[in-house]
């Protein structure tokens, strides 16, 4: 059986007579005849009732139309929705860490949607850890990922976006808030809270105590900067962190660091050599050349 048959079978229901189905399908008369008696044959089954140059439906031709139909519809949808997706009206998975979800993501997709042809293109907004991320857009979970930088995977492209200077934040009044410079080994003098250990912040600040040998005390690991800062502001330790937009809601000291300039590096990433609908195209190189300016 296939997709002509059934459209065949679906217009000779809906004229009752073969010489006006076939004018309408463009197709000769004998040839629509034998398609539908080949159909026929192979369901085992008459569709149609022969009264001279009319037809009407049998009662099981009535049953197999209702099934036709919904198949014939069926396929009109998945096409309209293909060309949707291959036009200017495509859809866009995307995933981020916490620290991009309060100004740049929804910035840059508003600037995105503002731009061009892009205004009817949809978006899904996820927001969680780099390693599910990375993850998720190998299995075609997310078209776009922005996070950290993951060494050994070869079948992604990431691009840095974004510079994130990082920071001490300690509570009000703090005695690390009343010296005239910071540096990296104060964090050793007092109790810290860190950054989960699988999160792409957490292996850079990891990294970071190691390349220093500094051992500090961290007392627990949170998953983000608003719950790490939470926990600084009311007196549970001090922390180092990426200095985001959602610091500036907590009562803390934010301490820039005197002795190294440490930058945290956010990456835009997909996946290489991989087919991609207009709408995903589009946007990617719209961040390559407006989402690196921020």
């Amino acid at each position: 059986m296939t997709l002509n048959q059934l459209l065949y079978f679906q217009t000779v229901a809906h004229c009752q007579h073969f010489r006006l189905a076939a004018s309408e399908l463009n197709i000769s008369q004998p040839s629509l005849s034998r398609s539908i008696s080949n159909l026929e044959e192979e369901l085992g089954i008459i569709l149609f009732e022969r009264k001279g140059r009319t037809v009407t439906l049998t009662k099981y031709g009535r049953i197999f139309l209702e099934h036709a139909d919904r198949i014939l519809n069926d396929v009109a949808l998945a096409e309209k929705q293909m060309k949707k997706l291959a036009g200017n009206s495509g859809h866009v998975d995307i995933a981020y860490v916490f620290p991009l979800a309060a100004w740049y993501i929804p910035h840059m997709v508003r600037q995105f949607l503002a731009g061009g042809n892009n205004g009817n293109i949809s978006f899904n907004f996820h927001q969680t850890y780099t390693p599910e991320m990375v993850s998720g857009l190998k299995s075609e979970k997310y078209d776009v990922i922005f996070g950290a930088y993951v060494e050994d995977e070869p079948d992604i492209q990431f691009v840095p976006i974004l510079k994130q200077e990082m920071i001490i934040i300690t509570p009000v009044g703090h005695p690390l808030a009343k010296k005239n410079s910071v540096v990296l080994k104060d964090l050793e003098g007092y109790p810290v809270i860190g950054y989960d250990r699988n999160s792409g912040l957490g292996r850079f600040t990891r990294r970071t105590y190691s390349s220093y040998s500094m051992t500090p005390n961290i007392i627990c690991e949170s998953p983000d900067e608003n719950a790490i800062a939470s926990l600084v502001a009311e007196n549970f330790g001090i922390a180092l962190v990426a200095d985001v937009d959602v610091l500036d809601h907590f009562q803390l000291e934010k301490l820039h660091l005197s002795d190294v300039s440490l930058q945290h590096t956010v990456y835009m990433g997909y996946l290489r050599d991989h087919y991609q609908i207009p709408a995903v195209r589009n946007f990617i190189s719209f961040i390559k050349k407006e989402g690196t300016k921020i």
